[in-house]
């Protein structure tokens, strides 16, 4: 599997690091794409440091012409994992900032449509035969709440995407993947949507004991990736056994 390349956007931290960990760990090349170019030479230094095979490409998905010259320099795709994405203010539809939400649909979607289609030739001809892109949604994708909007419909939209992404490659030595997690506590994720509000990021995990984590996310795409090449896993929702719904949330007293 040493040559068998992976490329991971978002890969500066959360879902996408500790991704490019495990997927490090199974024996791919991983190539880790992200806007914080500091960050992910630092842990495309780790990895190699651990005599995995590792390089780092700044790049935000958002770009076109900048994700069509990453692809032309890449010399082999066989997993795509588009991770890029993320949620920005809980305002109600009534008084939402379309900003925020034009942001969240550039990466979450288009984003995941810029890398699919430049990658896509190079996924289709993977020597392995195992071209596979995956595409991390989110429970929002399956399920709305109030205050959630502008995340739900752009996370519909990635969900989307890859259902009729699937349908257009069948007969195509491609496999199509979506994870969609839902309570994941990482560093970034809950700090961002509240604009760096940490007390108010912190509420969203109070009295849950056991959210998952960037890894336990991370394997579940590892475990998907690495099934028989005629093995697709469509869809896979994991929450924590904490979490029923996006709306019912045991928490501890």
């Amino acid at each position: 599997m040493s040559n068998r390349t992976a490329v991971i956007s978002g890969a500066s931290s959360g879902i996408g690091a500790a991704t490019a960990r495990r997927l490090a760990e199974a024996g791919y090349r991983v190539v880790l794409t992200a806007r914080r170019k500091d960050r992910i030479d630092a842990l495309a230094a780790e990895l190699t440091g651990e005599g995995h095979s590792a390089e780092a490409h700044a790049l935000d998905v958002t770009d076109r012409a900048a994700v069509d010259a990453f692809a032309a320099g890449l010399d082999r795709c066989d997993v795509l994992v588009n991770n890029a994405g993320g949620a920005l203010g809980t305002d109600p539809v009534a008084t939402a900032d379309p900003a925020d939400w034009r942001r969240m649909y550039e990466v979450n979607v288009i984003g995941v449509l810029h890398l699919t289609q430049a990658l896509l030739p190079a996924l289709t001809r993977s020597p392995s035969g195992e071209g596979t892109v995956v595409v991390v949604s989110s429970t929002a994708g399956h399920g709305t709440y109030e205050g959630g909007g502008g995340y739900v419909a752009a996370k519909h939209g990635s969900h989307v995407l890859a259902e009729t992404l699937r349908l257009e490659l069948c007969g195509d030595p491609v496999r199509v993947i979506e994870i969609a997690p839902g309570m994941v506590k990482t560093d970034e994720f809950a700090l961002t949507r509240f604009r760096g509000d940490a007390a108010r990021a912190a509420k969203v995990y109070e009295g849950v004991a056991e959210p998952l984590t960037a890894e336990d996310v991370a394997d579940t795409i590892a475990w998907t990736v690495t099934r028989p090449p005629h093995v697709n896993v469509d869809l896979l929702v994991v929450r924590p056994r904490a979490q029923a719904s996006n709306t019912k949330v045991h928490r501890e007293r």
